[in-house]
Order: C-alpha cells, then sequence, then structure tokens
C-alpha cells in the first residue's frame, strides 16, 4: 500500500461533466488522505489534464499552477451564452456572412501577447468572499475587473465555419470562455466556447494522464503505483 499521506503527485484526464472539487473529492476518499489539491481548476464542462497533489506534495502546487497552460477546443461564431459556453442557452444571435479567414487572422492577433480580459461572470472567482458564479446563477450578473494575461500562442483553423478550431497556450488565470467572447466582439459578432481540453500544463503532457477510472481501479486493486517524475 502506498503512503499517499507522504506525498504523491498524479496526471488525471478530467471527464467531462466533473467539476475541479469533484476530482479533488474522489481523490481524497480513494487514497483516504486529508490534504489533496489540485493545480488548476477545469470548468465542468471542459475536459483535459489535471495535476492532482495529496499529502505533502500539496506544497508544490503552486509551482505547477505558475506554469503556462495549452488548451484545445472549439469556438462557435454567431452566437453568445452568459456563461460564454454551453453552461447556459444561447441568448444572442449575430450574422457571420461578412465573417472572412483575413478578419479571423486580425482579431486574433489583437489577442495574442500582453492582453487585458475580464474572467466570466460564472467563475470561481471570489466576490466579497462568494464565488461570482454563485451569483450568476442566480441572475445576478455583474462584470469582473480586469486583468492582464499572455497568449503566447493562439492558432485557428476555421475549415469548420462558423466553428473555430483553436490552440491556445497562455498564462495562468487565462480564461479561455473570455477569449471567445472577446473573438466574437472583435469580429462584429458574438461567440461562445463549445469545447475545451487542457493537453498540457508546464511540460506536463495530457498523454501521460490516466482517467479517474483507471486510477480508482489501480487503488481498489492494491496495484503499487508510480508517482510523476518531477520535471
Amino acid at each position: 500500500m502506498i503512503d499517499f499521506a507522504e506525498g504523491h503527485t498524479f496526471l488525471i484526464d478530467k471527464p467531462f461533466g466533473w467539476s475541479s472539487f469533484q476530482l479533488v473529492k474522489k481523490v481524497r476518499y480513494l487514497t483516504k488522505v486529508k490534504k489533496v489539491g489540485h493545480a488548476g481548476t477545469l470548468d465542468p464542462l471542459a475536459t483535459g489534464l489535471m495535476i492532482i497533489c495529496t499529502g505533502k506534495n500539496t506544497k508544490k502546487i503552486q509551482q505547477y499552477q505558475d506554469q503556462n497552460k495549452t488548451y484545445t477546443g472549439i469556438i462557435r461564431l454567431g452566437s453568445t451564452t452568459p456563461s460564454y459556453d454551453l453552461e447556459t442557452e444561447i441568448n444572442k444571435t449575430f450574422p457571420t456572412a461578412h465573417i472572412n479567414t483575413k478578419k479571423i487572422s486580425d482579431a486574433v492577433g489583437k489577442l495574442t501577447g500582453k492582453i487585458l480580459q475580464n474572467p466570466p461572470a460564472f467563475s470561481a472567482i471570489k466576490i466579497n468572499g462568494k464565488r461570482a458564479y454563485l451569483s450568476a446563477r442566480k441572475g445576478n450578473i455583474e462584470p469582473l475587473p480586469a486583468r492582464e494575461v499572455f497568449i503566447e500562442n493562439f492558432d485557428v483553423e476555421d475549415a469548420l465555419f462558423p466553428d473555430i478550431q483553436f490552440t491556445i497556450r497562455c498564462s495562468k488565470g487565462t480564461y479561455i470562455r473570455s477569449i471567445a467572447d472577446t473573438l466574437g466582439k472583435l469580429l462584429d459578432s458574438g461567440a461562445h466556447l463549445a469545447k475545451l481540453c487542457r493537453t498540457h500544463i508546464g511540460m506536463y503532457d495530457l498523454k501521460d494522464a490516466e482517467s479517474i477510472r483507471n486510477f480508482e481501479n489501480r487503488i481498489k486493486t492494491n496495484k503499487s503505483t508510480t508517482p510523476q517524475k518531477e520535471k
């Protein structure tokens, strides 16, 4: 049996529909360790890489969080939602006939490098001690203060227009949903995030992660676990 309290780090592929809290809660239950944390929240509708730390390794969470992240997904042009993704229903539709490859390229250029972005109201940011999404889900949607983030790379493919497939490498604290919403505005249209997957946290790769089901099976069958090597 592994002494998880001593400190281990795992790469987990978060399943669609799970909150980051649910994943941590599941790992805490399986490992029987109180101290379990993750290095970067993913929304319930997002999938992909999460770094989970137990025991003494929770002290390393901040160093993981500070690393750049890479995401892939789909931005859908022509409509918006209050949450900037599919958590809420479409509230407005917009024309897209005027949008072409050059306009998309120009807009993406404006969203590369250092930019100011407003986090979505449906986010886990705390306002007066409460998560912003709690108020937003009650209909109290208020703009959140802008913050500076860095978009290292923003590559798009518009072959499935009005769906835009993208890869973004960015600094911590970047909201891809906000990128989608702003892209729509820059194109004199609207947009929302239709799909999102985190593929990298620093040098850690989703390809090296395991499903929570596989993780659970290994714990239950008492098989030895090899923690991820530090990079």
